[in-house]
C-alpha cells in the first residue's frame, strides 16, 4: 500500500541541544519517521545510512544508541509501518457510516491522494522490500509476509461483511478476494510510482470492483 503519507519530519538546524540523552525515544522516532519517507521512495538497498542521519540531522553514534545495525534499523521501520498502515486500514474498514464495500472504496481513494501529494515519487514500504527481497537480509522475509497475511486478513473482514450485506455474492471466498486485491494492488502501486500516474491505480480498482459485482 500504499503508505507513503506518512509524514518527513520538520528540518532541525544546528546541532542537537548538550546534555539531551540521544538514545530517548524521540530520536529513535526521528530516525524511523525519517527512514519511513526515504525507503518508501528509493527502497532499503539505495539508501546508505549517512543519508538517513543527514536528513535527520542525528550523529552516525546517536544511531548506534538506538540501533545495532543497518539490519535492525529496517526491522523497526517495517514494525512502525506495519503499525502506521493497520491504523489506517482499521480507520477505513471500521467506519460505520459508511456500507462496507464503500469502506475498501474509500481506502483505495485516500491512498490514491497519498500517492498524489508526493507526486508518485512514494510507493509501499513492504511493497518496494519485497521487490528487493533477493538482496536484503533474510530476516525481512517472514516479517513481511507476516505484514501481508495482516492486510489480507483486515480486507478479507471487509469483503466478509459487504457479503453480510448483500454487497458481494457469498458465493466468492472473501479470503481470496483479499489475497487477489493485496498482489493487484502492490503491482498497480508500482506502476504509478514508475508512471507518476494514478491510472494504473484506477485501473486495479475499476477491474476489481468489477470483479465483485461478477458472479462466481
Amino acid at each position: 500500500m500504499s503508505s507513503n503519507t506518512v509524514p518527513p519530519p520538520p528540518r532541525r538546524r544546528g546541532r542537537p541541544p548538550k546534555g539531551r540523552d540521544e538514545s530517548q525515544p524521540d530520536t529513535r522516532t526521528l530516525l524511523i519517521r525519517t527512514g519511513v519517507a526515504v525507503l518508501t521512495e528509493k527502497g532499503y538497498s539505495a539508501v546508505g545510512l549517512d543519508e538517513v542521519l543527514r536528513l535527520a540531522q542525528v550523529p552516525k553514534g546517536s544511531f548506534y544508541h538506538c540501533f545495532d545495525s543497518k539490519e535492525a534499523f529496517g526491522q523497526a521501520l517495517i514494525e512502525a509501518y506495519a503499525a502506521y498502515f493497520a491504523a489506517k486500514l482499521n480507520r477505513c474498514f471500521d467506519d460505520a457510516t459508511r456500507p462496507p464495500l464503500q469502506r475498501l472504496q474509500h481506502f483505495v481513494a485516500e491512498a490514491q491522494a497519498g500517492m498524489a501529494r508526493h507526486g508518485f515519487r512514494r510507493g509501499c514500504l513492504v511493497g518496494n522490500l519485497g521487490q528487493e527481497m533477493g538482496a536484503l537480509p533474510e530476516s525481512f522475509r517472514q516479517q513481511l509476509g507476516e505484514v501481508f497475511q495482516d492486510w489480507q486478513a483486515r480486507t478479507a473482514a471487509c469483503l466478509a461483511a459487504a457479503q453480510q450485506a448483500g454487497e458481494v455474492s457469498s458465493r466468492w471466498d472473501s479470503a481470496w478476494l483479499a489475497e487477489f486485491f493485496w498482489i493487484g494492488w502492490e503491482g498497480a502501486v508500482l506502476r504509478a510510482k514508475l508512471e507518476r500516474s494514478a491510472q494504473p491505480l484506477q485501473a486495479f480498482a475499476e477491474g476489481f470492483f468489477a470483479l465483485l459485482r461478477s458472479t462466481p
